[in-house]
């Protein structure tokens, strides 16, 4: 970008210099033989005397009064800074535009950063990373703790820790046990509060899309429009969420007890957040800055401000499901958003030169769309022990 700004203020100065001579000859010369000068000023000026016809060195030598010249722009000046601001302007506008697309990573990054720290403020505070939470159609309960119990997922859990507290509270109305109505009114209203951190500038605002049909629950009244987020945590190197088990998840509190719930090893959930997890570091067996946490998600542009998008058509604070967690299985590599294409399970993102991903010991990385498949594998598998180089990012 750099380079591109300087190339074009080169050919801005050299298109200048050129008018500047053309506006000499055409008004400055003149007006210096009518006036008079001597032949060192003109040399001063770079003309040489020995050049001018023997009438103009006469009026050089026999001073002559003209009237003052009047000052104005002459058509080819004119056309000549025209020119010079329509190459300026065609010149930088790609840099100008590259310059605003690497702050808004930067910012995005910048969220990242955020969940990666929430995740480690939840560990200590819980002794275990965020969990995914039921399904779908369940979103957070502040009076039902932050583990196996609690059917929000991992967005709703690390509210407290990006100074969201009180919209963590929000659906509390001290019974645990019951859905009541005061909770499920209370709980729509959270649905629809957008939430910054979990918004990428390059993509869309922390904005309300529209209710398409699928966003109803069942510990909360059904909305118009819903909060969506455009980042989700890594399941591991996983073939599907719960919505995909036979299993999924309780209709009710009361069946949450004795629900039969999935086998995370059956569906290859080795990542940090997954249905009902309780992942703690020591669990975390390759390391914690050689494993995923959380990272931009794929969608499809179409859909951004729709709410169709089966992996974006719920909001950010419900518990297991495409919306909110991403696989690293080798038939999901990350893409760029793309038109028209539907990735439900991969990550990716809207930048054209990567997405970002937090790892879980807080830092963040922009990795390659085309990033070795195996090595994308490794990373959301927490426990595989196997070797990873990073410079494949």
């Amino acid at each position: 970008m750099f380079r591109e700004t300087i190339n074009s203020c080169g050919i801005g100065f050299i298109m200048f210099r050129l008018m500047s001579q053309i506006a000499w000859r055409e008004r400055g010369l003149p007006a210096l033989l009518r006036r008079g000068c001597d032949e060192e000023r003109l040399v001063l000026v770079g003309v040489n005397p020995m050049n001018l016809s023997r009438r103009k060195r006469g009026n050089i030598e026999r001073p002559t009064q003209f009237p003052r010249p009047l000052h104005g722009f002459t058509l080819v000046e004119l056309l000549v800074v025209i020119a010079i601001i329509g190459v300026l302007v065609a010149l930088l506008l790609p840099a100008v535009q590259a310059a605003r697309e690497a702050a808004r990573r930067l910012q995005c990054s910048n969220h990242l950063k955020q969940v990666g720290i929430a995740f480690q403020m939840h560990h200590n505070a819980q002794q275990h990373f965020p969990t995914g939470g039921w399904g779908a159609f369940w979103v957070g309960d502040a009076d039902r703790g932050a583990g196996r119990g609690q059917p929000g997922g991992w967005m709703y859990n690390i509210l407290p820790y990006i100074e969201q507290q009180a919209l963590w509270e929000l659906p509390a109305d001290g019974q645990p046990d019951v859905v009541t109505a005061e909770q499920r009114v209370r709980t729509q209203q959270m649905v629809m509060t957008p939430v910054p951190t979990f918004s990428c500038p390059s993509r869309r605002s922390p904005i309300l899309t529209p209710n398409a049909g699928w966003l109803f629950g069942l510990n909360f009244d059904t909305p118009d429009s819903g909060a969506r987020a455009d980042y989700a945590a890594c399941n591991g190197a996983a073939l599907t969420t719960a919505a995909g088990t036979a299993e999924i998840w309780p209709t009710s509190l009361g069946q949450a007890d004795t629900h039969s719930w999935p086998d995370p090893d059956e569906y290859q959930w080795n990542g940090i957040c997954y249905q009902r997890s309780e992942v703690r570091i020591s669990a975390v067996v390759d390391g914690t800055s050689n494993t995923y946490a959380v990272g931009e998600k794929y969608l499809n542009p179409d859909d951004y401000l729709t709410g169709w998008d089966p992996s974006d058509d719920q909001s950010l604070y419900s518990g297991d499901d495409a919306d909110v967690l991403r696989s690293t299985l080798f038939l999901y590599p990350p893409r760029q958003d793309q038109p028209g294409l539907l990735a439900a399970h991969n990550f990716g993102s809207a930048h054209p030169g990567g997405w970002n991903v937090a790892f879980c010991d807080g830092s963040v990385h922009l990795a390659s769309f085309s990033i070795d498949p195996e090595l994308h594998s490794r990373l959301g598998n927490r426990e595989d022990e196997l070797a990873v180089d990073l410079n494949g990012l």
